[in-house]
């Protein structure tokens, strides 16, 4: 393992460590047995992986899997990936809804699977349980469709198969995604972060503003990366459809969405479902875009119970 902290293996705490993978240096946390089946938990747009939240982890480490959480590239303390090329947000979103292609982008989400395997690369993992929230669930369905040998099963969660005709995020919520923020001050972004988080956030399980404020401030702190995030999300537009991939996912899967999801429909993961052969849906009332601390022990059951129909 490329620069890990091995003093944490054992005593229930996370081991940290920086990787090479796809030519980028990955920041990553790993718990659970050094031997138990490796679990990679793949983070949604703009994120860091502070975003799992330590019950799903712990749960899941308790069950036995080596749980590995990691930054994307372009977010946390992962490198960016900054490639030179400059894009038109909007004007691309545009031309895929019309059926044309868009401009030259950084890269795609399928770069972002390779890092996926990448990451596994350099730890030594042969084969891996995946799973993914929104943007990760993308890269992770990508990556069970292009390499399914890597994969040993797949979680989906508030995702899509990224088809532009798929009717997607509320209006409200695209523009908002859409505006800068009038500046770059922490309590600037901290205020708009907490309101975000309360927009997109599960009715039927609420986060308290108090806890959502605290987690903003906490992931600015640790690293706030706007640039990273527009190239991130010209990624997801410039990628386009991956649902030809999906034919060839043989690992078993799992969907996860919420009903009252307005950032990406429950339609796009039923889509997923239809299109994943043998797929199991689980639609969860007064779920949408968020990872609510009362739910992660369904999650973690799910989670588990399809990792073991890998078996």
């Amino acid at each position: 393992m490329d620069g890990s902290d091995s003093a944490a293996q054992n005593n229930g705490q996370w081991q940290r460590g920086d990787a090479r993978a796809n030519g980028l240096k990955l920041h990553w946390e790993a718990l659970g047995p050094e031997r138990g089946a490796p679990l990679l938990l793949v983070m949604g747009l703009g994120c860091q992986l502070i975003q799992w939240p330590e019950p799903l982890c712990r749960d899941l480490a308790a069950r036995g899997f080596r749980v590995i959480r990691f930054d994307n590239r372009d977010a946390g303390l992962s490198d960016e990936a900054e490639r030179g090329i400059r894009f038109n947000l909007r004007r691309d979103f545009l031309r895929i809804r019309l059926g044309l292609r868009p401009g030259p982008a950084n890269y795609l989400l399928h770069d972002m699977a390779a890092d996926t395997v990448g990451l596994m690369d350099a730890l030594g993992i042969d084969h891996a349980h995946l799973v993914g929230v929104s943007m990760g669930g993308m890269i992770s369905q990508i990556a069970a469709g292009a390499f399914p040998d890597r994969v040993r099963s797949l979680c989906s969660i508030m995702s899509s198969t990224n088809h532009p005709w798929l009717r997607q995020t509320r209006l409200d919520l695209l523009l908002r995604m859409a505006t800068s923020p009038p500046n770059l001050l922490r309590d600037t972004i901290v205020a708009r972060q907490t309101e975000t988080f309360g927009l997109i956030g599960s009715p039927g399980f609420p986060t308290p503003e108090i806890e959502r404020r605290d987690f903003a401030g906490r992931a600015f702190d640790r690293s706030f990366r706007p640039g990273g995030t527009l190239r991130q999300m010209h990624a997801i537009v410039a990628t386009g459809s991956f649902e030809p991939l999906l034919k060839n996912v043989r690992a078993p899967t799992q969907i996860i969405h919420g009903t009252n999801d307005p950032l990406v429909r429950p339609a796009c993961g039923r889509r997923c479902a239809a299109l994943i052969r043998d797929a199991r849906l689980e639609l969860i009332e007064g779920m949408a875009h968020d990872c609510p601390i009362a739910l992660m022990p369904r999650w973690a059951e799910l989670i588990a119970d399809n990792a073991g129909r890998a078996a």
